[in-house]
């Protein structure tokens, strides 16, 4: 019982994040406030206070964790801009941290952040000082972790042919191609994943096709294959168009790696092993 409580806390969180475009997760403070079971912006904007003083006590920048942005939402027939934080995972485990423990929603995200900040929490100049394998290896994760949870939404809006879906967002993002002919142009076998054969920059637009695919189709209530499809496929040509427009590289005209991901993952492990095992002895 207790591990399926785990299990279902780091759905719950993890469903809320959100990857930008260079591939680095964040939260929003309005939806992070929802799964806290705060009712009143007012009152959770004090805990956020609380932990960008925590913050700051630890001589950690603020604005490296707590960014604050406008946010369109809808308000019966019309929308309004309404003001929010994007928080990396170290502010949410701040936030949880100065939290009413008396919720039970606080006492599992502070048990929930604290682990997992340890483990994958990476801010934006991080991510820029990582070298190439490492940004891949990186993205990579963040790929599988939400595709996971694409393929959810996906089955809650009917979609059974997960093949053909995926097939649609790529067409749209790669200009016709399906996963098989991108497989080919690299010249990969077909049991390899082309994801494992990506650079951080393609593997970034694909993330982006994939966090935004998820978005808009619980955003629209989406209910039956077809249209599931055809959301993957337009959400694939907006992130082409975007690349198109601000003069960067289509992803079909980026190269690619020699290695695939699991290779520099294996490598990586390796050294991992031979140097702790120099630190035993």
């Amino acid at each position: 019982m207790e591990k399926e409580l785990v299990n279902k806390t780091e759905k719950d969180f993890e469903s809320i994040k959100h990857i930008d475009e260079n591939g680095v997760e964040f939260w929003y403070a309005r939806e992070l406030m929802t799964m806290l079971e705060y009712k009143q912006w007012r009152r959770f904007e004090q805990v956020i206070e609380k932990a960008k003083e925590a913050c700051e006590n630890s001589n950690i920048k603020v604005d490296d964790h707590f960014a604050n942005v406008g946010k369109i939402v809808k308000a019966g027939v019309t929308s309004k801009n309404i003001g929010d934080i994007k928080l990396t995972r170290y502010a949410c485990y701040l936030i949880a941290q100065n939290g009413d423990s008396r919720k039970k929603a606080i006492a599992m995200a502070q048990t929930y952040f604290a682990v997992q900040t340890r483990k994958q929490e990476i801010t934006r100049k991080e991510y820029e000082s990582l070298s190439e394998d490492e940004k891949r290896l990186y993205t990579r994760k963040n790929v599988r972790d939400k595709n996971k949870y694409l393929f959810d939404t996906a089955k809650a809006a009917g979609v059974k042919n997960y093949g053909k879906f995926n097939n649609y967002g790529y067409r749209g993002l790669y200009n016709g191609e399906t996963a098989k002919d991108i497989a080919n142009r690299k010249g990969i076998s077909p049991r390899e994943d082309i994801l494992d054969y990506m650079s951080s920059t393609e593997l970034a637009a694909n993330l982006f096709r994939i966090t935004q695919t998820d978005e808009v189709k619980k955003n629209k209530n989406i209910d039956n294959e077809n249209d599931a499809c055809r959301t993957h496929h337009n959400v694939g040509q907006a992130v082409r168009q975007t690349i198109k427009r601000i003069g960067g590289t289509m992803p079909e005209d980026l190269p690619t790696p020699s290695r695939s991901a699991k290779e520099i993952e294996k490598e990586r492990n390796k050294n991992l092993k031979i140097e702790n095992r120099e630190k035993l002895n």
